[in-house]
């Protein structure tokens, strides 16, 4: 694991900057090996799954929406279409993600995107004090207290988890 100011991608390291969050480049680490899954961001930063922020990206009848996660959790797509009151969402496909947050999968942050979209997140991220997000490829990520990521994300706390039956 290494440490670098230069590490985030050039466009996340504006939004730190517009967003008045300079200090987070001190705290970014970058892997060698990628860290595209949360199971892979988790075992190379040495934290719990859950403390992996995952971004997300559905179309609620068409529309991009990020969808802020825990690590271990996965999102109920269900509830999420309530929750948006939409027909239908489904899972972006890939040139979606890229034409709307301007990353690839695996390496989305919850915020700094190219364009604006509505924000969900789900409430198990306040379960730590510290959660961790990529930070726009998928070797860097930055650590953040949970409840501040939300507040900079422009979310809306929300419970859209799979429940275990």
């Amino acid at each position: 694991m290494t440490s670098s100011s230069a590490a985030a991608h050039p466009r996340f390291a504006e939004a730190l900057d517009a967003l008045g969050l300079a200090e987070v480049n001190g705290r970014l680490r970058r892997f060698p090996d990628a860290t595209r899954t949360a199971a892979e961001a988790a075992a190379a930063i040495g934290c719990e799954l859950s403390q992996i922020c995952k971004s997300l990206i559905f179309a609620a009848d068409g529309v991009p929406v990020l969808v802020l996660m825990d690590g271990a959790s996965r999102v109920d797509v269900e509830r999420v279409r309530q929750e948006l009151g939409a027909a239908e969402v489904t899972r972006a496909k890939a040139d979606v993600v890229r034409e709307t947050t301007g990353y690839a999968i695996g390496g989305v942050p919850p915020f700094g995107h190219r364009t604006r979209t509505r924000v969900l997140a789900d409430r198990s991220l306040l379960a730590h004090d510290i959660v961790w997000a990529a930070a726009g490829d998928p070797h860097t990520v930055f650590p953040m207290p949970p409840k501040e990521l939300v507040d900079r994300a422009g979310a809306t706390l929300v419970d859209v988890r799979e429940q275990d039956v």
